[in-house]
Parts: structure tokens; sequence; C-alpha cells
């Protein structure tokens, strides 16, 4: 059957013309991000349990938990957590199969205390943080798709779209790798936390960071230490930034502090989830680690979303896959954008459209290069098994 794969050409100049560009990226232990991979790691650790159990994944989506913040009391030289960071571990998921009960709730709370324990160095698993699980069952009718043994290609579960581009900007490189590199360089100064969050601005050819990055008390001995931190932190990430562009690098650090009046952005554990940030699934980076209101984006959550049939997963990351793949093999393209469109109940490989907006190098026409990226379109939704096998593998990260 004929894919609907429609391949333009889009009148715009890249990314890289433009005269304002703003990205994004939210650290690990983000309050949003700690959302994001609890409910990844839990979707993941239900697929191999599932797997070894009965062969196959059954129905799930663990998309929607939730981080109440704690309260803390930070101090030079260590703080204290006065109230526990709460996590809801919530979502659907298929419980029962051929008469077997299946432990849900034990895996759903050792896959989140594994994850906390890699995420989050210095958070204390018996003393901040309160684990909750409330994993209901799948509806009927939703857990039935995944048992019509005669299609061999899933069918959507919805009516949703997916969206996706390349290349990465220079500024969305140098972005996302700032977040990167500060967890590099946090062997060398303990103080970094996991929270973090940096945001850049391009205004031609200036590129500015602002950085907000939850410092961890004990490392810091007091506010002469903290402000030296700041400093050595801020001028290892211009350097490291400008060795990668010839844009003029700014970056400053946790801009609200108030060195005068001793304000300053400290933590106990390294996240603001204990002092007061919240945290949702779906409310941080797509699932190309960036936030780009420069970019077509969807505001779909991706993480925690079943790998077999939740398009809403699935489109997002192939999208991506598409893009960059398009990018690297086909000659005289700037910029490629994907959007890809289901209809419920319809094989998750004949989606209703896979729509391929091309910007050209100047003097490149479309019909010199449409054919293949028709080509390289056709191809990965024609082996999304393989995309589903590496989302089980954890190979695509969704945040």
């Amino acid at each position: 059957m004929m894919r609907n794969i429609r391949v333009e050409s889009l009148t715009q100049r890249p990314i890289e013309m433009q005269d304002i560009e703003l990205v994004e990226r939210k650290g690990v232990g983000h309050p949003d991000s700690v959302a994001d991979g609890l409910a990844e790691s839990l979707s993941r650790a239900l697929c191999h349990e599932y797997q070894k159990r009965f062969g196959g994944v059954l129905h799930h989506n663990t998309d929607k938990i939730q981080i109440v913040a704690g309260r803390s009391r930070p101090s030079f030289k260590g703080g204290e957590v006065i109230s526990p960071i709460y996590i809801l571990l919530t979502g659907r998921a298929t419980r029962t199969c051929g008469g077997e009960e299946i432990p849900v709730d034990t895996i759903a709370i050792r896959s989140a205390r594994k994850h906390l324990h890699e995420v989050l160095s210095n958070l204390d698993m018996d003393n901040h943080v309160i684990i909750d699980c409330k994993i209901g069952t799948g509806s009927s009718d939703l857990c039935n798709i995944f048992d019509r043994k005669e299609k061999k290609m899933p069918s959507a579960n919805d009516t949703s779209f997916g969206v996706g581009y390349a290349p990465f900007s220079e500024t969305e490189r140098i972005v996302y790798e700032a977040e990167r590199e500060l967890m590099l360089l946090k062997k060398k100064i303990p103080a970094i936390g996991e929270d973090i969050k940096v945001m850049g601005l391009r205004e031609g050819n200036n590129l500015n960071l602002t950085i907000a990055c939850a410092m961890v008390d004990r490392y810091i001995d007091d506010l002469d230490h903290y402000a030296q931190t700041k400093e050595d932190i801020v001028r290892h990430i211009q350097e490291k930034a400008s060795t990668s562009t010839s844009r003029k690098v700014r970056a400053k650090l946790n801009v609200a502090d108030d060195i005068a009046s001793g304000s300053v952005y400290i933590t106990v554990t390294g996240t603001s989830a204990e002092m007061g940030d919240d945290g949702a699934v779906g409310r941080g980076n797509r699932c190309n680690g960036l936030i780009t209101p420069s970019r077509p984006m969807s505001l779909e959550a991706t993480s925690g979303k079943n790998p077999i049939n939740h398009v809403g997963k699935i489109y997002n990351l192939i999208s991506n896959l598409i893009a960059s793949d398009i990018v690297q093999q086909v000659e005289g393209i700037e910029e490629v954008y994907l959007k890809i469109l289901s209809q419920i109940g319809q094989p998750i490989d004949q989606p209703h459209v896979a729509g391929v907006q091309l910007v050209l190098k100047d003097g490149v026409k479309l019909s010199q290069v449409q054919s293949r990226a028709q080509e390289i379109t056709d191809h990965w939704l024609e082996d999304i098994p393989h995309v589903q096998d590496m989302i089980f593998k954890g190979e695509l990260s969704t945040y």
C-alpha cells in the first residue's frame, strides 16, 4: 500500500540566518525532566517484564507522573530537607494476562528508585523522597488493540501528530552541550547540582546563555566560596562554547542571586524539587532534548507512552530520525521539517500523511531531492519495528 508522503520546498530563511533565536534545555535533575525520566524508565521496565513473561509488550501508558515539591533549609557546608519530595507514579498498565498477575506496583517503585539514584547523586532515598504508586488498569478498548493478532503492524491509538527537524542550529547545539558539559564538570566541581536550566538567546552574532544551576550546599564553605565557584563555572562554559562558534558568547549563572544580602541559589539535594518547584511529564524538553520556540514543536509528551502503538511517542521520535537521515544523506538541503499525522485505528506505518518540508540551498531545485527524501521517509515508516526496538533498549532519548 502506497504511503501518503508529501515532499515540498519551504520558502523561509534557515534558522541561522534569522535575527532572533531562542533555545532552552532543562537538565536531568530539573523536576520536569525527573518526571519525564521516571515515566520513561517505568515504561521500559514494564516492556521488559511483559516481554519476559508473555513474549510481547502489553498495554500501558505511564505519562502522567507528578512531582510535588518538598521543603528544605539549605545552608553552607550542609543543610537539611524539612519535608520530603512526594512523587506520584500514575497512569495505566496491564496487571493481569492469561490468569497471571503482574507486580506492576513493585516494578514501578523499583524503577523509580533506580532512576532517582542515577540522576540525583545527593538525594537521600530514605529521607528526602516519598514514592507513591497509583497506577490503574487500561480501558478494555485500548487494551484490545494489542490483541489484534491478525495485524502485523499495530493500529494507532489516537489521531495525533509528531514533529521533528534537522539539523540542530549552532545555538541549539551549544545550549544542549552546555548542560551536558556541566554534568562532566561536576566531577571537578561537586557543588554543581543536576537541576540545570540553560536558556539561549541569539541576537544576530551574539549568543547569551542564562544558566540556572541548583548548587549543592554541602560542597560550599561560605559566600565567597560560592561566588568563586560561580565564576569558575561561567568561565568554563564560555570558553567551551567559544571553541565551537565564531559568535560572541556570554554566559551568566544564577542571575537572581544577591551576593550582598547573601541570597543565593543553594540546595541540599541538587534539585529545586526540594524547595517549591513541582514537576510533571511533558512540561520540559521535547524528545530531541530541547525546547525550541523558533521551530515547529508538538506539545505531546513523549516520555512514558507505550512504544507499540502510541503515535504521540513513535511519530515524534521517528520524525527526528527521518529529518536527520535526510540531511545527512541528501545534498543540497539546509533544513528538514517533518510532520506525521495518524488516524486512530489505522496501521501506524500508514500515516494519514507524512509531510516533508525542505529548506533548499541556493540553486537547488525540489525535483533534484524530492524522490530521495520520499524514499528515506518511506524506509523509516516501513522500519517502525526497529524504532520500537531502539525504544525498548533505551537507545532513543525522550527528553
